[in-house]
């Protein structure tokens, strides 16, 4: 079982590690179960970030007067992330080094 991302292989399970695997997971639903916890994974992470975004920036919007907050959270996040004060981690951890 090979697991990619934008064509590029993150791992490789070998056939003992599946079979590992398999002692709590039936061979008949494995890549299912495993494709579906991937995605969980990816998706809750994702909500947590999201989570701490709008905790973040909320604040921001309505001690600036903000007179609506989207509730779509992709139409939220593109508002944060053309704020010329925005930064993402990687900005931060620049700033931190200088």
């Amino acid at each position: 079982m090979k697991v990619s991302v934008n064509d590029k292989e993150l791992i490789t399970l070998t056939e003992i590690q599946k079979k590992v695997l398999q002692t709590e997971t039936s061979s008949d639903v494995f890549e299912e179960k495993y494709k579906e916890r991937i995605a969980w994974l990816l998706m809750h992470k994702y909500e947590q970030c999201y989570k701490r975004l709008r905790d973040k920036w909320t604040p921001v919007l309505i001690a600036e007067g903000a007179e609506s907050i989207p509730t779509d959270p992709d139409v939220f996040a593109e508002l944060i992330f053309a704020r010329e004060d925005y930064k993402d981690q990687k900005a931060l951890d620049e700033e931190a080094k200088v």
